[in-house]
């Protein structure tokens, strides 16, 4: 199926675009934030995306909108080396893995289709193949508990290393369906849960999204917005537990521990609860019904920046 970018009139609400300024989409994919931003205002966007092939996908879009967008391949947590110190108005991120990275059989990331076991976002660093056929059964395990959030990884680690080496996606996707015991009552495929878990290893994913929340807390300028859509709980968790720390929610110190000095909030919170999907969205793309989407506004420099 074609991309269709998730909560997208919301994302643009949140951001809410205006003439002359820049914008960072730092998950480019196929470019449909991009578009929406700069459809909605006289503004520039930055683009950014590691996947080479997306970066090839956005010339076109970028040649229509001459001189508007640029698109980057690259990370975006390295979103500060793009901008060259030029501070934004507002920063879009869409977690996770694209439509056109999951639909291609030949990247590997969707148990689906058989293709090569590769879920690489980029084209550099060890695949999952590498993975599941060079790491110990405990540290499979490990992977597959945390990133996953999968119950039964102990016995899907086990069942890997009995039988690799495994190259195709195909192969891995019926190791894991033979070693669960039960059916998840929800219907979800069994395969889900690590195949998710290796793609998020693999792409060191929640690292990369710690890199990229600080380096859109530095390059926004005041008054400038984040719109950060997730996927699955340990990205929303990630996400929520920063803003409430940086838009001055921590959790209180004990009583009978003095007060620490607390930092002024550098962001200020746009709505306390995530926006879901509509149902009207979640006919007409059923991908987004796990989406989840946390905005904010900048409110001042960071502590550290004002040390500096």
């Amino acid at each position: 199926m074609s991309h269709v970018p998730v909560l997208l009139d919301e994302v643009v609400a949140a951001l809410a675009p205006h003439d002359g300024a820049i914008y960072v989409d730092g998950t480019f994919g196929a470019g449909g934030y991009s578009k929406a931003l700069l459809e909605a205002a006289q503004c520039r966007v930055v683009g950014i995306d590691r996947d080479p092939e997306a970066v090839a996908r956005g010339a076109a879009l970028a040649a229509r909108y001459e001189g508007r967008l640029r698109v980057v391949e690259g990370r975006f947590g390295d979103m500060a080396r793009f901008l060259g110190g030029e501070k934004v108005a507002g920063v879009a991120l869409d977690l996770g893995v694209s439509s056109p990275q999951l639909d291609d059989p030949e990247r590997g990331f969707s148990f689906r289709a058989d293709g090569p076991l590769d879920m690489r976002m980029g084209r550099d660093g060890k695949s999952a193949a590498d993975l599941v056929n060079t790491e110990s059964e405990e540290k499979l395990a490990e992977i597959i508990r945390e990133y996953g959030e999968e119950r039964f990884a102990r016995r899907i680690a086990r069942a890997i290393v009995a039988r690799r080496p495994i190259f195709r996606t195909g192969e891995l996707a019926a190791i894991v369906r033979d070693a669960i015991p039960r059916r998840d009552p929800s219907g979800i495929d069994p395969a889900t849960r690590t195949f998710q878990a290796l793609r998020i290893w693999v792409n060191d994913e929640l690292g990369e999204l710690d890199r990229g929340l600080a380096a859109a807390e530095a390059v926004l300028a005041p008054g400038g917005r984040l719109a950060v859509v997730s996927f699955h709980s340990l990205e929303d968790r990630r996400v929520k537990d920063f803003l409430r720390r940086r838009s001055g929610g921590a959790p209180r110190a004990s009583r009978h521990v003095p007060a620490a000095p607390t930092p002024a909030p550098t962001f200020r919170l746009l709505s306390k609860k995530p926006v879901e999907p509509s149902a009207e969205e979640l006919r007409r793309n059923p991908r987004a019904r796990s989406a989840r989407l946390r905005a904010a506004e900048r409110t001042s420099a960071p502590a550290w920046a004002e040390a500096a």
